[in-house]
């Protein structure tokens, strides 16, 4: 049977999420405060002994301008992925919650490979449209994440099996003085001014230091902010998150200066670190692009995680459960043209990054030219 999670009954969600191999900190309660704009309601089911076989934690947002709600289960539901019974009657939970806060959808992007044939398939069997994933990151999670087996490693096996370069850069940051800190709140304002360095760099839209602050505040010990120093600035910042076992890079920020002192290679080795502390099985370093071509500009970030060692890991995709066709087919249909507008804005910005880098290039080169005029 199935029940919503009350205050009495939240200890007992929590530990079961936090317990599972399949847990995940966007399941937790502890994720809710965060996303402050959304409702939090979550859901048990339990068989028939009274214990507990399944866990879905559901935000819930009314959509602007229509008087409906959108239900999202981030990474979930927590339970046997082949346990067709259990996945059913939280189903049917959600439905219900649904009809109580006017919702015209649930989507959620479990914690499952794409492998996995046999949950696909159970899935589709309850109703739900399956949305396979997208090579870039326009899904709400990201599709295909790297991930690090550190299960029962010690310190000295993970830097065996780290590319030579990786290694070499690790050592060569730390020659050149880098040194990495765990901080508190004080240096939010530093992280989200190399946030928003690095977003207008990159180009991407940056979070709030109110969120991170909120971050911080709602997960306690189990969010940490690290930042990279070099000659006592603070050049590099990132923020994880250890829950159940795993421990995650979330945020990553860098200065555009002092680039080649390495100060990243130097914060991934203190997560992983973190994640050997805690006896965790994986380092995930989150999203990477599922386009594997070396044109592909999101490239770069690929080879840096895959220099750690580990495995790239392809997700399900997301699953939806309509309840209101025509709320559905007019919400997405101006959410499709939101999408359409973002990627063409993102093609236009790395148009723009690539005459940069070429205008870039020729002037080095005119100016060598130059340099050897003068010599000869």
């Amino acid at each position: 049977m199935y029940e919503f999670v009350t205050e009495q009954t939240l200890p007992q969600y929590e530990a079961f999420v936090e317990g599972h191999p399949k847990g995940h900190f966007l399941q937790s309660h502890l994720w809710a405060p965060v996303k402050s704009d959304w409702q939090w309601r979550a859901i048990l089911r339990r068989d028939e002994a009274g214990q507990i076989t399944g866990a879905m934690s559901v935000l819930i947002r009314k959509m602007p301008g229509v008087p409906y709600r959108m239900m999202y289960a981030a990474r979930g539901p927590v339970c046997d992925a082949h346990d067709r019974e259990t996945l059913r009657e939280l189903t049917l939970a959600a439905a219900e919650l649904a009809k109580q806060c006017r919702a015209y959808a649930l989507r959620l992007d479990p914690d499952i490979p794409s492998s996995d044939e046999a949950f696909i398939e159970i899935m589709k069997s309850l109703g739900y449209v399956h949305h396979p994933g997208d090579k870039d990151f326009n899904g709400i999670q990201p599709c295909y994440v790297f991930r690090l087996n550190v299960k029962g490693k010690t310190e000295e096996e993970l830097l065996a099996a780290f590319h030579s370069k990786t290694r070499y850069n690790l050592r060569l940051s730390a020659r050149k003085g880098v040194t990495v800190r765990l901080c508190g709140k004080e240096l939010l304002p530093e992280f989200s001014r190399l946030m928003q360095e690095t977003g207008n760099r990159d180009g991407f839209i940056t979070r709030p230091e109110s969120y991170f602050a909120a971050m911080l505040d709602s997960l306690g010990d189990k969010a940490r902010l690290y930042m990279a120093f070099w000659e006592d600035k603070p050049i590099a910042g990132t923020l994880a998150v250890h829950y159940g076992n795993k421990v995650w890079y979330l945020y990553g920020a860098s200065s555009n200066e002092h680039r080649n002192v390495m100060p990243n290679y130097q914060l991934q080795w203190a997560m992983i670190q973190w994640a050997l502390e805690t006896h965790c099985d994986i380092y995930d370093f989150r999203g990477v692009s599922g386009d594997l071509t070396p044109d592909n500009p999101l490239y770069g970030l690929y080879l840096f995680k895959k220099g750690f060692g580990g495995d790239l890991v392809e997700f399900c995709g997301e699953f939806e459960m309509v309840y209101n066709k025509g709320a559905d087919l007019l919400i997405n249909k101006g959410l499709g043209a939101a999408r359409t507008l973002r990627r063409k804005l993102k093609q236009l910005r790395h148009r723009d990054q690539e005459q940069q880098h070429k205008a870039a290039v020729s002037v080095r080169g005119a100016n060598t030219q130059t340099e050897e005029t003068k010599e000869d």
